[in-house]
């Protein structure tokens, strides 16, 4: 039996840059993803900060300027989460991680629920990059699993600012959602999700030559645009 059709949003952008490169390295496994510094770091950040919040371990050294934003969550009040696993069903209702039914996964890096509000950050160790989509996704399973909220604030925080200042809300992106605003989400969302999930039936995969992994970054040199692209 075919696996059943899922997503998260990180795959979602991966076939978008390029489908071939996605179901080469992300579903056939027939390729490693060349994981750069930049990517193992954002990995540590996100063990040391879970480690931090959730049993007290201290930031490594090297990490002591994210301190401000550590001792902001800590103080926060309501229900503390961290690296908490979503999963929704295609009824937007809410699922196990491993349930046949997950349609859609989400990782919540801290989630603070104080009903009928929470907060849910992700933590960014990259350049700055607005995305209203992700941020309301992380609202949309946190209104599926948690009937009594009804407010939630979704924020990046982009710690490569935080060693040129000490403010913590200088260095975020922050978009409020109610469950109205859900509604407006999903219509353009689900085409292009619907793109995807077309190809995962019919297996049709094509390069994307113009993106900017050919030159440097793709590992699947079994492609005829491996190295070029356009």
């Amino acid at each position: 039996m075919a696996k059943a059709f899922s997503w998260s949003y990180s795959k979602l952008n991966s076939y978008e840059k390029c489908p071939k490169r996605h179901y080469e390295v992300d579903l056939a496994k027939n390729y490693a993803d060349q994981q750069g510094e930049a990517l193992l770091y954002g990995n540590r950040v996100h063990q040391a900060f879970a480690a931090h919040l959730g049993q007290g371990t201290p930031l490594p050294p090297e990490m002591l300027a994210y301190q401000v934003w550590a001792d902001k969550v800590s103080k926060g009040t309501g229900k503390l989460l961290v690296e908490q696993k979503y999963a929704i069903n295609r009824a937007f209702g809410k699922t196990s991680w491993f349930a046949p039914d997950a349609w859609f996964r989400g990782i919540g890096d801290v989630v603070r629920l104080n009903a009928p509000a929470a907060l849910v950050l992700d933590w960014k160790t990259g350049k700055v990059q607005e995305d209203s989509v992700q941020l309301a996704l992380m609202a949309q399973v946190i209104f599926s699993h948690y009937p009594d909220i009804e407010y939630v604030q979704s924020e990046f925080v982009w710690l490569k600012m935080l060693p040129d200042t000490d403010d913590p809300n200088a260095c975020k992106t922050s978009e409020g959602y109610t469950r109205d605003d859900m509604v407006a989400l999903w219509p353009a969302l689900l085409e292009r999700v619907d793109n995807m999930e077309q190809s995962s039936i019919t297996l049709n995969y094509p390069p994307n030559p113009g993106c900017n992994l050919c030159r440097n970054w793709c590992p699947v040199t079994s492609c005829v645009y491996h190295k070029k692209g356009l």
